[in-house]
């Protein structure tokens, strides 16, 4: 008896030892992290907005990690291209994506197919924060407040049109949008580009756009549109003065265009709360929130992970709505 339960102690160790060897190599494997450097995807071409924030938090990022953080741009299909090689790449924190709200909340109600699911892809790291659309008109239109512009709309119904940068873009959808709590006709004119879309508005071939604040801030500014309203809850911080829509009598009225750092599905919860906590020092110097002010870019109060996840649900339902009303479909 004595010497079975020798037997069965000395079985228990044995098991214990092996258990503890086998894990050995799995804790050595993934060692110090980040162990090289860091790749932060940006979906859409160089020099764009988004382009400009990513390449300015990635040229912080060394200080704080250790590691350089390299902006790697993987352009197309609405930014489906580069949040897909996301999805896909080593789930060990290395391979980051700047995405927006069109790969990370829009595209998946809007295009037919995509190869990866904007919440269960990726572990949420860090909101970065907004860009404000805002309600553009021509200053030919005989209207200075939302309320005056619907009410004009009313009277003189198919007459009024908007332009978007292309069919799905969230220049259009604003508009789809707004028409649905507003009760208006707009009538959508897509075009290839918000450059296309600004130059016919601003010599009057269409009436209105709904574009980012950064974009019509100088022709504000200069007189050459007028806006009517930001649409966003809040209002901005780069035109103080102009109400939002929501106050205008359409409440919870919300486009902006939001900015999250997200990584593969399975990163190590360790690894994304040492990215975040590196992100969220990086937004928060000074030099950084000058630069992303400057830019029109409103911050994130909350900047945990879990806030951008819920973000990312809630903007997914609310544009699978829109889309749907939209009846935009894209390959």
């Amino acid at each position: 008896m004595r010497h079975l339960t020798h037997l069965t102690r000395l079985l228990a160790a044995t098991t214990a030892c092996a258990a503890l060897l086998s894990a050995a190599p799995a804790a050595q494997a993934q060692g110090p992290f980040p162990s090289k450097p860091l790749t932060l995807v940006v979906p859409f071409p160089p020099g764009g907005p988004t382009d400009a924030m990513a390449r300015t938090l990635a040229a912080e990022m060394k200080d704080r990690l250790g590691q350089p953080m390299i902006v790697e741009n993987r352009a197309g299909a609405g930014g489906n291209i580069g949040a897909e090689y996301v999805a896909r790449a080593e789930a060990d924190g290395h391979t980051l994506l700047f995405g927006t709200s069109g790969p990370l909340a829009i595209n998946a109600s809007l295009y037919r197919k995509i190869n990866y699911d904007p919440v269960k892809s990726y572990a949420p790291v860090i909101q970065v924060g907004y860009l404000p659309n805002i309600l553009v008109v021509n200053p030919a239109l005989p209207v200075k407040t939302v309320p005056e512009l619907v009410a004009y709309a009313k009277a003189n119904p198919g007459k009024l049109s908007y332009a978007s940068s292309g069919n799905g873009a969230s220049s259009h959808l604003a508009g789809v949008l707004f028409n649905s709590v507003a009760g208006t006709d707009l009538q959508h004119i897509p075009y290839k580009g918000t450059g296309p879309a600004l130059n016919d508005l601003l010599g009057n071939q269409v009436s209105m756009t709904f574009t980012d604040i950064l974009t019509a801030l100088p022709y504000v500014k200069a007189g050459k549109l007028r806006a009517l309203g930001v649409a966003t809850v809040a209002r901005s911080q780069a035109l103080p003065e102009v109400p939002t829509i929501s106050e205008q009598g359409y409440k919870g009225y919300d486009v902006s265009v939001f900015f999250g750092i997200v990584a593969p599905a399975g990163t190590p919860a360790d690894r994304v709360a040492k990215l975040n906590h590196a992100f969220a020092e990086v937004l928060n110097s000074p030099k950084v929130k000058q630069m992303f002010a400057a830019q029109g870019l409103e911050a994130s109060a909350d900047t945990s992970p879990q806030k951008l996840g819920r973000f990312i649900v809630s903007e997914s339902a609310k544009w699978k709505d829109v889309v749907k009303k939209s009846g935009a479909q894209l390959d």
